[in-house]
């Protein structure tokens, strides 16, 4: 398929982000763009195509939700392999959780500063070169073990205020849901091995594997946080039930 010209995406009745979809659709179906290929960014396909990001954005989420497409944060978009994928998990406040089980609730704020990120969540988030975003960093606990090391990014115009809290009386999510709930969010649960300095963070032993969750969140168009959670592998278990949309992150016994 030949690339449409702005014209022809702007004048017939059908929704802009809809053409953008039978357009990747296409692209896929010929051959053009395959699962061994990262698609072009949302940049590169508003540029070629003349439209904003945020339609570009629209229609690559809806293909995501529709499993044609996987979008992993800070790597790209790509076509979908066809290999199995788990349904949405909620993933609950630790500290909810964590009182949840009878267990005392604790935490351990070691950053929390504007910065300037690092690739990977400035990627993630789609911010400048320039940009600076809020950070916090921070070790969840339960009866003093520490359970989650939570590694967080948010766009200071979604909350002004949130250097300005105290996050062992409140959870950064617990916060970041009152200023505005997220309306759309994705994730990665993938295995790991501790860095050196997630591995001392959490008192875990040397060759520990960790479970970390990748997550990024959307209110409306505008990405609002992007976050790393990990977990000592040999502490903690991700369950879930589809059926009534419940996850939980707990201590094994």
């Amino acid at each position: 398929m030949s690339m449409p010209s702005r014209t022809s995406l702007t004048t017939t009745a059908a929704p802009l982000y809809e053409k953008v979809k039978l357009y990747v659709l296409d692209m896929i179906e010929s051959g053009k763009w395959s699962t061994e290929n990262r698609l072009p960014g949302e940049p590169e396909l508003a540029r070629q195509l003349g439209i904003s990001r945020m339609t570009i954005n629209r229609a690559l989420r809806e293909l995501a939700d529709e499993s044609i497409v996987d979008r992993v944060p800070g790597v790209g978009t790509f076509v979908a392999s066809g290999k199995p994928v788990a349904a949405a998990v909620e993933i609950h406040h630790i500290a909810d959780v964590i009182r949840g089980r009878g267990q005392t609730y604790s935490c351990n704020v070691i950053e929390l500063a504007r910065v300037a990120p690092p690739r990977a969540a400035r990627a993630a988030m789609e911010a400048s070169a320039k940009a600076r975003l809020f950070h916090a960093l921070i070790v969840h606990r339960a009866d003093g073990v520490a359970l989650q090391l939570e590694d967080r990014y948010v766009t200071p115009e979604f909350a002004p205020g949130f250097l300005g809290q105290d996050f062992t009386a409140i959870t950064t999510a617990q916060y970041l849901a009152a200023v505005t709930p997220a309306t759309a969010a994705d994730h990665v649960i993938e295995a790991s091995v501790l860095d050196d300095r997630s591995r001392d963070l959490l008192e875990a032993p040397a060759g520990d594997p960790a479970l970390v969750v990748t997550r990024r969140t959307w209110v409306g168009d505008r990405i609002t946080t992007f976050m790393k959670l990990t977990h000592p592998a040999s502490r903690y278990r991700l369950t879930g039930r589809t059926a009534n949309r419940f996850a939980t992150l707990g201590r094994r016994n």
